[in-house]
């Protein structure tokens, strides 16, 4: 029986760690933790052991950093192999135009992946709101993907000079996410991470608009602020998602912090399970 679905998971076998490049070591040194490699289909056989679900998420940068990312069709053939365990995301950059919308139409169509991202505005360096990109928005749109947008601060880049280059300015919540969220009011969209120094304005979008989740990925429970335990646990209770962000945060640690925090059991069932299972559908 499955206890939870991991909303937020990012593979880190070999592939994902070429595809980082430099990110890979900076990101150990910034968190305190070795980034080894895990086979996406070790990581299934623990999240089994676990009797969770994970959506793997996959990304690219190739815009900004020329690195090819990893195929979608890698993400796919996991899901494929893993079907009890994973739920599959695909990558794309939106500076690709037409390719993007193509390779966004291919994820739902052919490779049978659930939505687009972690869509990252300060790695690849783009405002989500930019008409340019509404044709990509459109496609997941009328493919039923959901997109996963990160929102607020990043650990890609963060404690070097200069963070890599990233900027964080395109990261913020409103009028962003808030402005893709209106304009496709059909595209359900999870606002990712609690998005610092942002978190109230992510809580104000999904508390406007229906088609908005957020998930609580990439911050260790302890730390959540009282307002982000407050929205979660009354009027947020059916759009916020468990998410851990893994490899940077260990879902264990992040249940066993998470069990800590005073939330009805209703609110925390729904966290856990009910929530995704219901945005993709799910019977669990």
């Amino acid at each position: 029986m499955i206890k939870a679905i991991d909303i937020h998971v990012h593979g880190h076998d070999e592939a994902a760690i070429q595809a980082m490049g430099a990110r890979n070591a900076q990101m150990g040194k910034y968190f305190g933790k070795e980034m080894e490699p895990v086979s996406l289909d070790e990581l299934a056989d623990r999240y089994r052991q676990k009797e969770m679900m994970a959506v793997l998420v996959n990304t690219t940068d190739v815009s900004s950093t020329g690195i090819p990312p990893v195929p979608n069709d890698h993400i796919a053939q996991a899901v494929k192999r893993n079907p009890d365990v994973f739920i599959g995301f695909g990558a794309v950059d939106p500076w690709q135009g037409k390719l993007a919308v193509d390779e966004a139409k291919r994820c739902a169509e052919e490779l049978g992946l659930r939505g687009l991202g972690e869509l990252n505005p300060g790695r690849q360096g783009f405002y989500p709101n930019d008409p340019r990109f509404y044709p990509l928005w459109e496609m997941a749109s009328d493919q039923g993907l959901v997109v996963l947008l990160h929102g607020g601060m990043m650990g890609a880049g963060a404690g070097t000079p200069g963070g890599m280059g990233f900027k964080l300015k395109y990261t913020r919540p409103i009028p962003y996410i808030d402005d893709v969220a209106a304009d496709f009011p059909k595209l359900k969209i999870i606002a990712a991470h609690p998005s610092w120094p942002w978190q109230e304005e992510s809580l104000a979008v999904a508390r406007h608009k229906s088609n908005v989740y957020i998930d609580l990925s990439g911050w260790a429970p302890k730390y959540f602020p009282e307002s982000l335990v407050h929205y979660v646990d009354t009027i947020l209770q059916d759009r916020a998602l468990f998410g851990s962000d893994w490899p940077v945060l260990d879902p264990d640690r992040w249940l066993a912090e998470f069990a800590e925090l005073p939330i009805r059991e209703t609110s925390r069932q729904k966290i856990l399970l009910d929530n995704a299972c219901a945005l993709f559908g799910i019977q669990v």
